[in-house]
């Protein structure tokens, strides 16, 4: 049995199959959960929703899971191929007890990984990770004797849910790419049932992923979509996940929009039909949320919280904000616009309605923004068991900086929020971050400038300068 302690992250769970785990550690990991289940749930036979995403062991790994889970009394009702937002819509359309998602989202080839929760709408946090890694790897089970039920067609209701309450009038022209991801057998049909044109670009299943990881964050991806809108003349381009919960945007000039400011530009429109709205983004976006005019004359409060997918989630449930925008692409729309979890589609589907109601080119309504100077996330490799002692290196140094008035690029540093890493801002509103990666052995780095490209590439050096002085630290994924 193998199954290496460092694949429970901060939210989710992931390995490289085979490698760091196997079969057998699956099936452990599912008696670990369904032990976690039944003591938080109570119940001695709890309803388990599974799915799995298309890659090629994907399907071996759900059945080992849920072997686990039958184990400790568990009943597993398994809607098979499935986006991790279609598991999560499973919760509240079937009222089961808990969910479970056989992905790696858009790790690489060779990845698994499970998203999982109890409570509705919400993903496990560090709290329960911890909590999970320790039963499971001391493996306090609990026994029981549970049962295996298939749903079948659970994608038609998934699908009708989405397109029953979202049709738009605007005929809009979409290229919709998803890398050969299993957002494919969804996206392109969802997006026409509202009323869109789609121009498919690698929807096809293909789990080698043959021309680019899909993710929304990858340049190789949006290159691929940039070309496809100019080439077909589209309104919009989207890309989403390998799991579908992330979307990322082009212009219908073929230029990548970050998803913090398509969450802007979405937050505006919002804020005109919902005023006194909160709205929940992470520490890697935009500093123009906090002094926006439009959310301001709608009386609506910008929270900064931390990064990832179910740090966000739940900071959107505390807060009763009526959406939630991280960078990396992951939105969440709470009721009325949704269940409160991160859709990609239904991210989609949001900028669909922006362009209708607002009767305006993608690029013109960019274009009403402030301008900035942004890096795209960039990820130097760092040691799982090495990059929070180097981030807590790095807040100790810029700390220091502060309180000696020392200046980056003529500028002193005003702010410093720890919520998540360290976000420190200057005087003239440029920012920078660094922070662990909560599911990859890497850093983040993210720096953004309202002033000028090249303050945003002095702040890039001044961390990257930082963090080479550590000594622990490789490549970056990409780099400005």
């Amino acid at each position: 049995m193998k199954i290496n302690q460092n694949g429970f992250r901060e939210y989710d769970a992931r390995w490289i199959f085979e490698k760091e785990i196997d079969l057998e550690g699956i099936t452990d990991l599912g008696k670990g959960l369904g032990t976690q289940i039944i003591n938080h749930t109570k119940k001695t036979n709890p309803r388990v929703i599974v799915g799995q995403d298309y890659r090629s062991y994907s399907e071996k790994i759900k059945k080992a899971l849920a072997q686990g889970l039958i184990l400790t009394g568990c009943n597993v009702e398994d809607v098979g191929l499935a986006l991790s937002p279609m598991v999560y819509f499973a919760q509240f359309s079937l009222n089961s007890d808990a969910i479970a998602m056989i992905t790696a989202s858009h790790n690489e080839n060779g990845w698994t990984g499970v998203k999982m929760g109890i409570k509705k709408g919400l993903t496990h946090a560090p709290e329960e990770m911890s909590e999970l890694k320790e039963i499971t790897l001391n493996k306090k089970f609990i026994t029981g004797k549970g049962i295996l039920k298939n749903i079948d067609n659970f994608k038609k209701i998934y699908i009708k849910d989405l397109i029953s309450k979202n049709k738009v009038y605007k005929k809009i022209k979409a290229v919709v790419a998803c890398g050969n991801g299993t957002a494919g057998v969804f996206a392109p049909e969802i997006l026409r049932g509202i009323g869109c044109e789609v121009i498919e670009l690698d929807c096809e299943l293909d789990w080698s992923f043959p021309k680019y990881n899909p993710n929304p964050e990858d340049l190789k991806m949006l290159h691929e979509i940039a070309k496809a809108v100019k080439d077909n003349n589209a309104d919009i381009g989207f890309g989403f996940d390998g799991d579908g919960d992330r979307c990322g945007v082009i212009d219908e000039e073929g230029n990548e929009i970050f998803s913090d400011k398509i969450g802007l530009l979405i937050a505006r429109n919002l804020a005109t039909k919902y005023k006194n709205s909160k709205f929940v983004v992470d520490v890697k976006s935009t500093g123009l949320y906090l002094n926006d005019q439009i959310l301001k004359d709608n009386q609506c409060q910008t929270i900064y919280w931390k990064t990832g997918h179910s740090h966000i989630k739940r900071k959107v449930n505390i807060e009763k904000a009526l959406a939630g925008f991280e960078k990396s692409g992951h939105f969440f729309f709470n009721k009325p616009l949704g269940y409160g979890y991160d859709d990609g589609i239904n991210s989609a589907i949001q900028v669909c309605h922006l362009l209708n109601d607002r009767k305006k080119k993608m690029s013109e309504l960019i274009n009403e923004l402030p301008i900035t100077f942004q890096t795209p996330t960039m990820a130097p490799y760092c040691k799982d068991e090495e990059k929070y002692k180097v981030v807590d290196l790095i807040i100790k140094e810029i700390e220091k900086i502060k309180k000696e008035n020392i200046k980056i690029d003529n500028q002193k540093i005003t702010e410093i929020l720890k919520v998540n890493g360290i976000r420190f801002s200057l005087e003239d509103g440029s920012w920078g971050l660094v922070r662990a990666s909560s599911n990859k052995p890497s850093l983040v780095v993210v720096t953004e400038s309202p002033h000028s490209n090249n303050r945003k590439k002095k702040l890039f050096e001044f961390i990257d300068n930082l963090l080479q002085k550590t000594g622990k630290v490789g490549d970056y994924d990409q780099k400005i």
